[in-house]
């Protein structure tokens, strides 16, 4: 009886650890498919982000100088490397806050034909740009704070999969941004 008993408490806590472990590692995986969304729409919005920009730039709206800094600051966004995509979009960053910054830019841009439409196109695509960081930054931290955790180390939870990395890069909108 004795024996019987010892066998079905081992049991219950090996079936119990077990349920633990597998729903950590469901958990840890539904961590990496959010990252991996995140991901998605962080590239989804620095794409749009060049268009918008680059459709401002050939918008012959825009004095020669300013168009061709921003079209230039949007090319190198589109064609950067792994390795340089992050310096490169804070370089578009900069050139949108240079441009837009400009005195009387904002009311210019407005009374022309289209300029309105443009500028709203804009501070949509720059507001996507700050919130998707964010989202993706907070999967990041969240992802690898399991990963960390010792057992999703010791048993390998995560596989093989690499350490989710921040994407840091200045995003800080032009400073006469519409804040409606």
């Amino acid at each position: 009886m004795t024996s019987t008993m010892i066998v079905l408490i081992v049991g219950i806590v090996v079936v119990l650890t077990a349920v633990y472990i597998s729903w950590r590692a469901g958990r840890l995986d539904r961590m990496h498919i959010r990252l991996e969304l995140a991901h998605e729409s962080l590239e989804a919005a620095l794409m749009r982000r060049r268009a918008v920009v680059l459709e401002l730039a050939g918008s012959r709206l825009l004095d020669p100088a300013t168009s061709l800094v921003l079209a230039a600051a949007a090319h190198e966004a589109r064609i950067a490397g792994p390795e340089e995509h992050e310096h490169a979009e804070s370089d578009l960053s900069r050139a949108l806050r240079a441009a837009v910054d400009q005195e009387r830019f904002r009311e210019k841009l407005s009374e022309a034909p289209g300029g309105r439409d443009l500028l709203d196109e804009l501070d949509t695509a720059v507001a996507k740009v700050v919130y998707s960081r964010r989202f993706y930054n907070n999967a990041v931290a969240v992802t690898r704070t399991a990963q960390r955790r010792w057992l999703a180390r010791t048993l390998r939870l995560a596989g093989h999969t690499e350490f989710p990395r921040f994407f840091e890069i200045d995003d800080n909108p032009p400073a006469t941004m519409a804040t409606e």
